[in-house]
């Protein structure tokens, strides 16, 4: 499940890369300023989903990535898209661990050392 959301962080960092770079042709640097602080957030809680810090700081950086449409209005479009990436990367890595642990469980079952 981390390797999964922290894929997804990661893109959304190229993203918001790329969306300064329209950012920074509007006449207002608030634009900048905000798009800088969702990047950094983005590679903090990259760093930090060992701890539920980290996952509260991934949920923050998805609302703050469709938020960004009011600077960018692409953005609407690609902040849901990548919501929809980290949601589904919860679903389907909760569903793998799960398959990994009753796995590990049967191996354990038939090698009794």
């Amino acid at each position: 499940m981390k390797m999964l959301a922290r894929s997804v962080l990661i893109m959304e960092m190229f993203v918001m890369g790329f969306a300064l770079l329209l950012a920074k042709d509007l006449p207002d640097s608030r634009g900048l300023i905000f798009g800088g602080i969702i990047t950094l957030l983005a590679f903090l809680a990259a760093g930090m989903l060992k701890r539920k810090i980290g996952w509260i700081l991934g949920w923050t950086v998805q609302i703050l990535m469709v938020s960004y449409g009011f600077v960018v209005f692409t953005m609407f479009f690609l902040g849901a898209l990548f919501l929809g990436l980290w949601v589904t990367a919860i679903v389907l890595g909760r569903k793998g661990e799960a398959a990994r642990a009753a796995f590990s469980e049967g191996r354990e079952g038939k090698n009794p050392q």
